[in-house]
């Protein structure tokens, strides 16, 4: 995504969309530092095991809240698409779909969770 977002940018110059080509190269390059730094830091420190093991906790059944959420979060995705397909059309629509990809998932998967549950 940063070699596509620097390819865009040398091709438009002193535009809108030579602005927003440089917006989508920054963002793409503190998510790309971003997850170098959590891979880097993410093992660091070591917190000692304790030698009662616990118990597992009861898995609990969904609660309407949880499928309200998954919901709302595709309601959110869905009006956040087709405004970018209204507005800067198919190919921006395309990628925003990529970039909420984890959302989507995340909420369907909520939904999917309370359903099999009733």
């Amino acid at each position: 995504m940063i070699a596509i977002a620097f390819g865009a940018a040398t091709q438009v110059a002193n535009s809108r969309e030579g602005l927003i080509a440089e917006v989508i190269t920054l963002l793409a390059g503190l998510a790309g530092i971003s997850l170098v730094l959590y891979g880097v830091f993410a093992g660091a420190r070591r917190v000692p095991v304790s030698a009662i093991p616990r118990p597992a906790a009861p898995a609990r059944p969904p609660s309407s809240r949880e499928f309200g959420m998954g919901a709302a979060g595709l309601g959110v995705a869905a009006i956040l698409i087709g405004g970018l397909a209204i507005t800067a059309g198919w190919q921006w629509a395309a990628l925003g779909t990529v970039v909420l990809l984890p959302m989507i998932v995340g909420s369907a998967y909520f939904c999917a969770r309370f359903l099999r549950a009733r």
